[in-house]
């Protein structure tokens, strides 16, 4: 079942559509983080402010690297230290759509270790767009039960993989690092 799931959310991101799906943390709505018109739907449906950054995960430190001009040798201590899922923001980009990124042209980025997201992020050979599946301002839901149906409602697919999961998954800690490998812990 894991890999159809991904072959069908890989096809609706390939033709720009958004998905719902399961992440190493909270369930995600996520389309390819290289284009621009898919990132601006995810905003319209979590009604969210497009000022405000959404990240994104990869399948892996190669992957990662490609995307982000510097990766200070402080984050992979980071990562390694982690008791629980780590999204890094980056000063600088690449090749991602420009809607995606902060004002300041940072990004978050997080390298999944889950089966769904990290196989989907492999397949796909691009970044995800991943925001928690509910309207800006609303409490995050913690499980597939959680998410709205409006939020279902409103994207392209989704996906059956994990929905029948009951654990209560938390968001991501958030550290801000700088290429002097400066961090600043945003969400512990």
């Amino acid at each position: 079942m894991l890999q159809d799931e991904v072959k069908k959310a890989i096809e609706v991101m390939k033709n720009g559509g958004v998905i719902l799906y399961p992440t190493d943390t909270v369930w995600g709505i996520g389309c390819d983080a290289t284009n621009e018109d898919a990132v601006r739907r995810v905003y319209e449906i979590k009604k969210r402010d497009d000022a405000k950054a959404l990240i994104c995960l990869v399948d892996s430190a190669n992957r990662l690297a490609r995307y982000v001009r510097d990766v200070p040798d402080v984050v992979w201590d980071m990562v390694d230290l982690a008791t629980r899922p780590l999204t890094v923001i980056y000063e600088k980009a690449n090749g991602l759509a420009p809607n995606l990124l902060a004002e300041d042209g940072s990004v978050g980025i997080r390298v999944t270790q889950e089966a769904f997201s990290k196989e989907l992020c492999f397949r796909f050979q691009k970044p995800v767009v991943s925001t928690s599946a509910n309207i800006s301002g609303e409490p995050t839901a913690r499980k597939f039960d959680d998410i709205s149906d409006e939020i279902k409602q409103a994207v392209d697919y989704v996906v059956r993989y994990n929905q029948r999961c009951k654990e209560q998954h938390q968001p991501s800690s958030i550290v801000r690092v700088k290429n002097n490998g400066e961090f600043d812990i945003i969400r512990p």
